[in-house]
């Protein structure tokens, strides 16, 4: 983590043009700077310009450039960066009037790694785990659905990155909560839940992302197709259950375009709109359970 030493209040020229090209108001001045990541690579992320009583004056989010820019009185002022997954970063700047004093490159270091799942086998426990999705019904209301029967294995290696997963839902589970949704669903027309039963996942590349932040890489078999999906994933911890057993959990997210696995709804419309969305995000919260102590766990709620 690091701010360029040249730049702590650097000004630049007397130009009052403010952000966006507009003029800058009398007697103000403008604050900027641009965030990466550890490895050089511009960043998204909450900035926010406190004075010397620490309240806010002004804050944003930098954009896709990492860059982020602000007209502000003159004083002194401390520059706060957050971004989930790394180290907070604050850095002094002073501002005058007419000018730019630009912080430079703040470079984020990454967060420290929470503890994480011993080496062996983990077992998924469905009672402490959800697995739905959200569709858009007729490009309008959202659809809110779950699966209600899957099972899964974790395989955690020495090295987390070469950890693995299975995950095995049954198609024939689905529930929407409208029993003549959710069977049509399960027909030729989506699902095909008699000739393709399971969706499968399976997994092998787990890169820490900083902090909680995980992503989790691998194929999911839907409807006989197979297509890579990443899992933009949350790591929650270590915990102990009701029976003693050790626990991990995990929130994980990502996005699906069902014509990807040929779920192509033939019964449109009159304006020829699908009665299903296009996208489906999945949201998965999943605890599991070390495999020597699950059959124990089973029993505690």
């Amino acid at each position: 983590m690091f701010t360029l030493p040249w730049r702590r209040t650097r000004s630049t020229g007397s130009g009052r043009i403010a952000p966006g090209g507009l003029p800058l108001p009398e007697g103000a001045g403008r604050v900027e700077c641009q965030v990466m990541d550890p490895v050089g690579v511009p960043m998204q992320a909450a900035v926010t310009v406190l004075d010397r009583t620490g309240q806010a004056v002004t804050e944003g989010s930098t954009d896709a450039y990492g860059l982020f820019t602000a007209a502000v009185p003159p004083g002194d002022y401390q520059l706060s960066v957050l971004c989930e997954g790394f180290r907070p970063h604050r850095a002094p700047v002073q501002v005058f009037p007419d000018t730019t004093a630009s912080v430079g490159v703040v470079q984020l270091a990454t967060a420290p790694l929470p503890p994480v799942p011993g080496p062996g086998r983990w077992e998924i426990d469905p009672d402490h785990s959800a697995v739905r999705f959200v569709a858009r019904h007729i490009g309008l209301a959202e659809i809110h659905g779950r699966f209600n029967r899957f099972s899964g294995s974790l395989w955690i290696a020495e090295r987390m990155r070469d950890s693995q997963v299975e995950v095995y839902i049954e198609a024939d589970s689905i529930d929407t909560g409208v029993r003549m949704r959710d069977d049509h669903l399960r027909s030729a027309d989506f699902l095909d839940a008699a000739v393709h039963p399971y969706l499968r996942f399976s997994g092998g590349d787990f890169v820490h992302r900083g902090g909680s932040r995980w992503s989790v890489t691998g194929v999911l078999e839907l409807h006989g197709v197979a297509r890579t999906v990443k899992l933009d994933t949350q790591y929650l911890g270590l915990g102990t259950g009701m029976a003693g057993e050790t626990r991990a959990a995990c929130k994980a997210v990502t996005e699906l375009h069902r014509e990807d696995f040929t779920l192509t709804w033939q019964k449109m419309l009159a304006h020829g709109i699908a009665a299903i969305g296009a996208t489906i995000r999945v949201e998965l919260d999943i605890q599991v359970v070390q495999a020597a102590q699950s059959d124990g766990a089973s029993a505690s709620t």
